[in-house]
Formats: C-alpha cells, structure tokens, sequence
C-alpha cells in the first residue's frame, strides 16, 4: 500500500514564515509603494531636480533610491557630495546611503580606494568631491545625484558636473539639499518657475521636518522642535525656505555660514559675557550668555551661545557652570541695564556653594549698539570668527540686528565676548 507524506503544522508554518519574510524584503525594497509621492522620481521631460528640505525629511534616502533605479538601465553615474568625508558616510555608506537600499541578494559594491561604486546590473558609479572641481572637468555621465548643494564650498562644481552629463536620450540631474540662500540655488528655484527653460526644466520638490516624522523617533523631533522651531533658522532647517538677506542687517547668513566649523583649534583664551536682563518671567528678556575663545591660529570661536528667562539664582548657576565647563579666565558683564547685579549675582551663588569668585570684568557701554557691534561685524567679514556648530537664535538675531528684531541678548553677550578677546592686552573693559 502506498502512503504519502503530509507536511506537519511545524513545517506548515515555516513554509508560511518564509514567505512573509520573502514579500516584507520586496516591499522593503521596492521604493515606490514605501516612498511618499514627493519623494518618487517625476514623470515626465526635465533636466534637474531639486529637492529643497527639512532635516529628516529622507532626501538621502530619496537620493539613493533614485540611483538604484537609475542603475538598471544607465551606465555611468556621477555621485558629488561636499566632501569625501560626506560621500563615504552619508552618500554610500549612511543608512539611507546607496548601500543600505539595494537588496542583499542584489548588492553593490563599493571600491572605495578608485572612488567608485559597481552596481548588479554592471553600471557604473563614480563618487566626486565639490572640492575638487577640476576632477569633473572629464568624466562623462548618463545621470548625475548631487548632495547638499547649498554647502558646496566651490559651487563652480556644479557647472564642471553638467559639463559632464551629457550622456544617454535623458540626462538628468538630483539635487538633495537643505536650502541656504546661495546664488545658485537661487537660481535653480528661480528656473524651476519658468514655462519653458531653455537650459532645461528644473522640477522643485519642497518639503519640512514633519513630513517624515512617522520615521523620526520621538527624541529627534523633541530635540530639533526645541532648537529650531519658531526661529528665523528654523523655517530654513525644518521647513526647508530659502531665507533671503534683510536689508541693513549688520550679519548675513552667507558671513556666518563661510565661517562655521564643527570643531575648533586649541585656545589660548575663552571668556564668558553675560547680557542681564532685569525681569524674568514669561514675557521677559532673556540674560544672554556667550562662550567665546581665542585660537592658537589667532581667530576666534563662539562656543556656547544660549539665553535664559530664569531667576538670578538659576542664570547664575549656570553661568558659574559654563565657566567651569569651558575653563574660561574671565566673566565680562554688561552693567547698563543691571547696574552691578551680575557680579553680585555671582558672588551670592559662590558664597552658597562655597566656591571662589571668578574674574569678572564690567562693561559699561557708552556708545550705541551699533557703533559697539561694527569691529566684531568687521571680524566676521574678515572671516576671522566662527560659529561651532549652529546657534539659531544667536543667528537669528545677528541677521535682523538691529532693523528686525525686538530681542538682541545674545547679540550683545557675543559683541562684549569677542570685544574682549580682540583687545590686544587684558585688561578692564571700557566701551567709549
């Protein structure tokens, strides 16, 4: 008699597993049924998309997955970022870089050493720098991903880059970018809403923060609300506007952003300047409260910049904090307004923690506001000041003083802080 073999509910259950997993990793991979609809390449004839967005909005991921379509039926590609440093480990190795998007049973391969990526369908990707534009004078592209234009020191790259696209029937051109109000971004935008271009159609996609933020864990979003939203910085970080300049501003964004760096030299000098505010409570001033040094290279660095609407006592245990925290050798206090009442606020919280009084030196400051701030503006435009990091409000403020805004705190504790640090000897300052 013959018998048969039935499965058991065991291996039923495999068999079914298996395939739920085999369909989630299709999904997971196939981009346009996971991607929003902002976020798909568009139809139709164009030559350039850009992508203006908020931070975490995908635009990396966007990026990537472009590119592992493109693959399939275009052979050479032209990947640019900043720096190598932003190609590596955002482009190509990020977790929404190109590597991370292709499916495992179909990866690419990354040649870091020749700069280059080979994809499954035998196309080829080439990683260039906007630091090196000479690099794109030659190379030759069907199509071409751009990242972060806005912070491309050399914007020249972009138009070595074209030169070289200039392969297949569509040659078309990504660009993923936070928005910053450069020239050529200005230009794409302005392209973007013309009828016809006679140097090709340029298709603008904006979008904020919040469009992803089923994406973005709760602890980002918390932090970035809490350090953007509702400033000037913000509407260009997180809704992703291009911020044009206001007229009789004494900063502009373009003079901060060429000075911003991440990391700063050793300091031969750091200070601390605090702005008082006289009240607090809701609708109050803030005490504004500036870190600044002086390098070993002879510029210098704003390192902490923050405001606080808070009690006497609560400023000024953090002032004490900062000072500890940044080793600085002196508190530069701003006496118009409080009179003596930082150094007595000092003092009291001292003599309750049983610590010794820091060097406080005063300012009493007898010129305007604007007389007082023009040497620091001229720092800045000498491009001998920089941000580390980003202070929104600090920024925000600089960029509307002293024609637009109603709040200049941190603007004054930053101006007495540098003032300080540019004297050519120590001693107690005096503004005339």
């Amino acid at each position: 008699m013959r018998t048969w073999n039935t499965p058991t509910d065991a291996s039923v259950l495999r068999l079914v597993e298996a395939e739920r997993e085999r369909r989630r990793r299709i999904r997971q991979h196939d981009w346009r049924t996971a991607g929003r609809p902002d976020q798909i390449l568009p139809l139709g004839d164009w030559r350039v998309w850009m992508i203006l967005a908020g931070r975490g909005w995908g635009k990396t991921r966007t990026g990537a997955e472009a590119v592992r379509e493109w693959s399939e039926t275009n052979s050479h590609i032209g990947l640019i970022a900043p720096t190598k440093t932003d190609a590596r480990e955002i482009m190509v190795e990020g977790v929404a870089g190109i590597l991370a998007v292709f499916p495992p049973e179909r990866p690419a391969r990354y040649i870091a050493n020749r700069f280059r990526l080979e994809f499954p369908s035998g196309s080829i990707g080439t990683i260039f720098t906007a630091d090196e534009p000479d690099r794109l004078r030659g190379p030759q592209h069907t199509k071409l991903w751009a990242d972060e234009l806005a912070a491309w020191r050399y914007p020249e790259a972009w138009d070595m880059a074209l030169l070289g696209l200039r392969l297949g029937d569509s040659p078309q051109a990504i660009i993923t970018t936070t928005p910053k109000p450069t020239a050529l971004i200005r230009e794409l935008r302005d392209r973007s809403r013309l009828e016809g271009d006679p140097l090709g159609r340029v298709v603008l996609t904006q979008g904020s923060t919040y469009d992803n933020a089923a994406n973005l864990s709760p602890a980002f979003l918390s932090e970035i609300v809490q350090r953007y939203e509702g400033t000037r910085m913000g509407r260009q970080e997180l809704h992703a506007e291009i911020l044009e300049e206001i007229e009789g501003a004494l900063w502009t964004g373009a003079m901060i952003e060429g000075g911003r760096v991440h990391a700063s030299p050793a300091m031969v000098r750091r200070v601390l300047a605090v702005d008082p505010a006289t009240t607090h409570g809701p609708d109050s001033d803030e005490t504004g409260v500036t870190v600044a040094g002086k390098g070993e290279d002879g510029d210098y660095y704003v390192l902490e910049a923050e405001g606080l609407r808070a009690s006497p006592e609560v400023w000024g245990s953090r002032v004490l904090h900062l000072y500890d925290l940044h080793a600085a050798d002196m508190i530069v206090a701003e006496t118009n307004q409080g009179g003596e009442m930082v150094a007595a606020v000092l003092r009291a919280v001292c003599s309750r923690t049983s610590r010794e009084v820091p060097r406080i030196s005063t300012v009493h400051a007898k010129k305007g506001k604007v007389l007082r701030a023009e040497p620091v503006v001229a720092l800045y435009e000498q491009g001998r000041v920089h941000h580390v990091g980003v202070f929104p409000v600090l920024e925000e403020q600089q960029t509307a003083f002293p024609v637009a805004t109603d709040h200049d705190d941190r603007v004054d504790a930053t101006v007495y802080a540098l003032t300080e640090l540019a004297k050519p000897e120590r001693r107690s300052i005096t503004a005339y």
